[in-house]
C-alpha cells in the first residue's frame, strides 16, 4: 500500500507543467487562442476531407517499406481504403464541430494530423 501511494505521489509531481496549472481549456485561454483552435480545426478538416484519398497510396507505400514488396502489394490497399475513409471521416467531424473545443483544446482527432506527415 505504501509502495503504491508513495509512486502516485513521484508520478504526480513529474507532471508536466502545463498539467500543474490545470488543462487548457475556453474559461482559461484568450479569445485570440479559441479563435486559432477553432481556424486550426476548421483548416485541418477542409484538408482531411480533400485528401483523404491520399491514405491509399501512403499505406501502400508504408507497408511496402515496413513490411516488404508482397505485403505492401497485398495489404497496403486493404490497410488504405480503411484509412481513406477514417481520415475523410475525421476530416467531416472536424468540419462539423469546429467550434467546439474537444477533443483537448481544439486537438486533432487523428495522429498525425494530416495525411502527409510521418506517422
Amino acid at each position: 500500500m505504501a509502495a503504491a501511494l508513495l509512486t502516485i505521489v513521484t508520478a504526480t509531481a513529474c507532471l508536466p507543467p502545463a498539467f500543474a496549472g490545470g488543462l487548457r481549456n475556453v474559461d482559461n485561454a484568450s479569445p485570440q487562442e479559441v479563435v486559432d483552435g477553432m481556424a486550426n480545426k476548421f483548416s485541418r478538416g477542409v484538408a482531411n476531407t480533400a485528401t483523404g484519398w491520399l491514405e491509399l497510396p501512403k499505406q501502400v507505400y508504408v507497408t511496402w517499406q515496413e513490411s516488404g514488396p508482397t505485403k505492401g502489394i497485398l495489404i497496403g490497399p486493404l490497410k488504405g481504403v480503411g484509412m481513406t475513409v477514417v481520415r475523410t471521416l475525421s476530416g467531416v467531424g472536424e468540419l462539423a464541430t469546429f467550434f467546439v473545443a474537444w477533443p483537448g483544446f481544439f486537438e486533432p482527432y487523428l495522429e498525425p494530423p494530416y495525411v502527409w506527415q510521418k506517422e
